[in-house]
């Protein structure tokens, strides 16, 4: 669904129907897919620009445009990505359209199984978790339900990072939305692999629990924003209805000492 709102290829009649039933009552969603895309893109570009080379993309999906490892090799030519999902044909695709190196890994693991996931992580040996690193989790814990305890496994995940590693969450909100489409967008998820649950703003910031938040742009105090606001030239243009239908941030973990970190400058 996500690959054909961006102008994908790579997707069946199921999912053009079941983002049809979306765009029905929001027709902005195609826009909003992309807020958040460029989001993941713009916060992994500033942690490489801050010298994280070594990333985890998780629920990574299939790319309609420019993937993670060709934008931070732009800034890092030598930036180590490895790419994380639990849908096997989704594997299948992604391992298609990206390099056999040594600097760019598949695999296939699940959000809800941090353990197993990071067990993975660590037989493939792309990722060095004693080195800082960026881990993107975009759009994906929206598909964890309570059940999964969604903080639960992320914190597992963060807790296995060094210090100095920084981490971007994005999560569709019905905060903007009215009940009526919220529950439309939810109903449009039922025959999915995954459920749709919208979160709050509050439920999203909890999120980042033991992270310090990086300001979203010059002069903001550290929170969470609309996608499209997130490092963007001009906040006040970037916070449109697009950018609304998400909560995104980007956390950095602290040292002991916890030295004061950039804000995001575009």
């Amino acid at each position: 669904m996500y690959n054909h709102a961006l102008g994908g290829m790579d997707n069946f009649t199921a999912d053009r129907e079941a983002v049809a039933k979306i765009c029905a009552v929001l027709p902005g969603f195609p826009a909003a897919a992309w807020a958040n895309r460029s989001f993941h893109q713009r916060a992994a570009l500033w942690m490489a620009r801050q010298g994280i080379s070594q990333f985890i993309d998780i629920g990574c999906g299939i790319p309609a445009r420019e993937t993670t490892h060709e934008a931070v090799r732009r800034i890092l030519p030598a930036a180590r990505v490895a790419y994380v999902d639990h849908d096997p044909e989704v594997i299948s695709v992604v391992k298609a359209l990206t390099p056999a190196d040594d600097s760019t890994a598949v695999t296939l693991a699940d959000l809800r199984d941090p353990a197993g996931l990071l067990t993975i992580l660590h037989l493939d040996g792309l990722i060095e978790l004693a080195e800082p690193a960026g881990l993107l989790v975009t759009a994906v814990l929206q598909f964890t339900g309570q059940a999964s305890d969604p903080g639960q496994c992320l914190a597992r995940l963060v807790a296995a990072l060094a210090p100095g590693s920084y981490v971007a969450v994005s999560h569709m909100t019905g905060d903007h939305l009215s009940p009526r489409v919220a529950a439309a967008c939810i109903g449009a998820y039922q025959g999915a692999a995954g459920q749709l649950t919208l979160r709050t703003r509050a439920e999203v910031e909890t999120f980042f629990a033991g992270l310090d938040l990086v300001p979203p742009y010059q002069g903001a105090r550290p929170e969470v924003t609309g996608a499209g606001v997130w490092c963007a030239e001009d906040a006040t243009m970037a916070d449109d209805e697009s950018s609304r239908l998400w909560w995104a941030g980007v956390g950095h973990k602290p040292a002991a000492s916890r030295p004061e970190r950039p804000g995001c400058h575009a």
